[in-house]
């Protein structure tokens, strides 16, 4: 897949969620096949007021590339601005537009998905950034903001006039959030009206999804989101289904511990040991949902204060499963 002058060797993309794609968890995906990242959602505005703690929020990990560093808002100079400097920051490869966050603090504020209601200001942001940076700009979007107004193929038709690289469609509108079924045939239809590469996203959990989506869509890429939380093996699992047509065993709860541990240390690393922990949390629980005792395993996890507790707990919990 080429997004303007970068190549995409993969047509497995990692999606930007907030609170979770930090640059750990991005690195654990890319080693296990996602070919492409993107940070999590950044403060456009936060950006041009130059608050410290939203850059760090586009720090890479070491060698991460082809990557995208994302931004939203709906102030047209503002947004301009804020995508040079995180391209500054970051030294991404692409940078992505959001204009599918739904979000209500994001949405009340005229962002994220809010943009869905107003294509004509969306063009302007996406022209007037797209001509602010030397890298190729992205949007990624949903299929409306509800059902009375799915204007996705609309959506996408602007921004390609306007000068986007490629487009991503969430399959589900802003008021449907994360909930019910993603309709990918409005992937198929925007697929149809633009010639810019197009990224299907939406209720992919397996290969099968995946090749389902293929078939129903003709997309050009496949964005994974809730997928990937707790098992980063999943691009693994997909790649390793299109070389071999065999589907891989789910890791064993050996590997899931030894996952956990080393995204905890990652998480150290990168946040220090009081937010890493606490952020490392939730990734734990997901790493553990479906495994023996999973919920009263989640329990403990949340009473974690540092590493060594952590350690402790999953050796334990690995020794008596043993």
């Amino acid at each position: 897949m080429q997004i303007g002058t970068v190549k995409i060797e993969s047509k497995l993309a990692l999606a930007p969620m907030a609170g979770v794609t930090d640059a750990a968890f991005r690195q654990i995906c890319s080693e296990k096949g996602a070919g492409y990242t993107v940070t999590e959602l950044v403060s456009a505005k936060a950006l041009c007021y130059h608050d410290t703690k939203t850059a760090q929020l586009l720090r890479p990990f070491p060698g991460e590339k082809p990557f995208a560093a994302q931004i939203f808002g709906s102030d047209v100079n503002c947004m301009a601005e804020a995508a040079q400097m995180a391209i500054e920051i970051s030294g991404a490869d692409i940078l992505d537009i959001n204009m599918g966050c739904p979000v209500p603090k994001v949405v009340n504020n005229g962002d994220g998905s809010a943009l869905m209601k107003n294509p004509l200001l969306a063009g302007k942001i996406i022209e007037k950034t797209a001509k602010a940076i030397k890298k190729p700009v992205t949007v990624k979007i949903r299929k409306g903001f509800d059902d009375d107004h799915i204007n996705a193929v609309e959506m996408a038709h602007i921004a390609e006039e306007s000068g986007a690289a490629a487009i991503a469609v969430h399959g589900r509108t802003r008021e449907q959030f994360y909930s019910g079924k993603a309709d990918w045939d409005i992937i198929r239809q925007v697929k149809e009206a633009v010639s810019i590469p197009v990224i299907g996203n939406g209720d992919i959990l397996t290969a099968d999804d995946v090749i389902r989506m293929q078939d129903e869509t003709n997309c050009d890429g496949f964005m994974i989101a809730r997928g990937a939380e707790g098992n980063p093996w999943i691009f693994k699992q997909i790649l390793h289904y299109f070389e071999t047509g065999e589907k891989l065993e789910k890791p064993s709860f050996a590997e899931v511990t030894d996952m956990i541990l080393r995204h905890a240390r990652m998480q150290i690393e990168f946040k220090g040991e009081y937010t890493g922990i606490r952020e490392m949390r939730k990734h734990a629980a997901w790493y553990t949902a479906g495994y023996k005792n999973s919920s009263r395993l989640r329990a403990k996890i949340c009473e974690v204060e540092n590493y060594e507790q952590l350690q402790a707990l999953f050796e334990e919990v690995l020794a008596y499963n043993n």
